[in-house]
């Protein structure tokens, strides 16, 4: 860690300043070194990429190899922004990147691309390796607390307070999701207060509590209820039976579907695995589909989908096998024999149905088919695997700079856009850190241009 000596009339001058050291944030270091910049690169954490390494716990998950078209709609509403920025740093870029740093890669079944030891490790140290090579100086354990009245970068170190003046900044701050590995969103305010658009800071990726079990019926009865009690300013109750818990939580849902649309007529409809959690739902098919649920929440206190069980099978044959006699078998054992049906997927019938419910045969085959689950809240941000949210694009030009802030350019998650799981988030946060880095670096030579002038 490399020490920085001010004082409070005389803070450090440097070329080029990065603040947050994830993947956005050592992408515009790369950057700005590679454009011939004295770079100091800061962060509150004692090492570096703590989220990247974590994120990569079960296998790095770099990018996504499906076509640049389709690449570019999983970024929603922000789509318009971030595929510009993909045509210079997408998905072929960053594998080119990685195998730069020694790292192949290799295309997962799912489209999704890893490195061909799947894990994070390496290629950060090859990383770490390349950048102190083109003399990137690191600051770990500086904090950034915003700017001091001269415009001054301001830090608590462990020598104490730093100040630092920088010709130009990028912020890779973050946003809030996962605070114990450096992202807290303590930046919103200090941005704010400087006259920049900055969206609040939401959940994405995220998991949801259920609708309390057991309270009422299902269909227009609940959401008449759920909506009495929204009009009312009352937090519904939430989480599944005590029994369903004890017996389920943790425990996937696999080989099902999901369908919702939402209040706007927005779509979405997917197979995949998810898991039960004491209180609701999580996993990769909820991620996928968590913006829209999270956005009608916010809108109108709930979201119901439809769960669909047994994605194999057609409703006709699902009824007549439901019909089928069953002489002296229970009706467990029954759809266990011939529709495969037991475990989580049967507790969750009994669960959302009850057991008449279950015992009525063309509501239980419906059910099989389209089961409908109630979720009334997201899980707290600091337990959503990504961030939506946080500084306007229009507060900022096509290089990334702060329009308030000349110099200042911003990069990676504390931006406003989400995107799914699957290489989407670290692609957007690498190709913004090479914008914003792109950007400083020209913004700075123009300067110098301006003063030769």
């Amino acid at each position: 860690m490399n020490t920085l000596i001010s004082s409070e009339s005389t803070p450090f001058t440097c070329e080029a300043a990065v603040i947050g050291a994830g993947p956005a944030g050592l992408m515009a270091a790369e950057t700005l070194a590679q454009a011939g910049l004295a770079v100091h690169l800061f962060d509150a954490m004692p090492t570096v990429g703590r989220k990247f390494l974590l994120a990569g716990k079960g296998g790095l998950n770099l990018t996504h190899a499906e076509p640049q078209d389709a690449f570019a709609t999983r970024y929603g509403e922000r789509q318009a922004w971030i595929a510009p920025l993909l045509e210079h740093f997408g998905a072929p870029q960053v594998r080119a990147w990685a195998h730069g740093l020694g790292i192949d890669t290799f295309v997962g079944t799912s489209g999704r691309v890893f490195p061909a030891d799947l894990k994070a490790a390496p290629l950060l140290r090859a990383w770490l390796q390349r950048l102190r090579g083109l003399g990137v100086r690191f600051h770990m354990r500086h904090r950034w607390t915003g700017w001091d009245d001269s415009g001054a970068l301001q830090f608590t170190a462990p020598a104490g307070s730093v100040r630092v003046t920088a010709r130009t900044t990028v912020l890779a701050l973050g946003g809030a999701s996962w605070a114990r590995l450096g992202s807290d969103g303590a930046w919103v305010p200090w941005l704010a207060a400087r006259a920049i658009a900055v969206s609040a800071l939401r959940p994405a990726n995220c998991g949801f509590d259920v609708f309390g079990q057991g309270l009422e019926p299902a269909g227009e009865t609940r959401r008449a209820f759920l909506k009495e009690l929204v009009g009312q300013g009352m937090a519904p109750a939430v989480g599944w039976t005590p029994h369903f818990t004890e017996r389920f939580a943790g425990q996937p849902f696999k080989s099902v579907a999901l369908a919702f649309t939402d209040s706007a007529g927005r779509h979405f409809s997917r197979r995949g695995e998810f898991v039960a959690t004491a209180t609701g739902v999580e996993g990769s098919l909820i991620y996928a589909v968590s913006a829209l649920l999270r956005d009608e929440i916010e809108a109108h206190g709930s979201a119901t989908f439809a769960l669909d069980l047994l994605p194999d099978h057609s409703p006709e044959r699902v009824l007549a096998e439901v019909r089928h006699p069953r002489g002296t078998r229970s009706l467990s054992s029954h759809l266990k024999s011939r529709l495969g049906l037991d475990g989580i997927k049967m507790a969750i019938l009994y669960e959302q149905l009850g057991k008449e419910g279950v015992a009525d045969a063309a509501r239980l085959a419906a059910a099989i088919k389209a089961l409908p689950v109630t979720v009334v809240a997201a899980r707290p941000l600091d337990e959503a695997i990504s961030t939506a949210g946080g500084v306007a694009f229009e507060a900022l030009d096509e290089q990334l700079m702060l329009d308030a802030l000349p110099g200042v350019f911003c990069a990676g998650e504390m931006i406003d856009w989400e995107a799914p799981t699957g290489g989407y988030l670290l692609t957007a946060c690498m190709a913004t850190g090479w914008k914003a880095g792109q950007g400083a670096a020209h913004w700075l030579q123009a300067q110098r241009g301006a003063g030769d002038a």
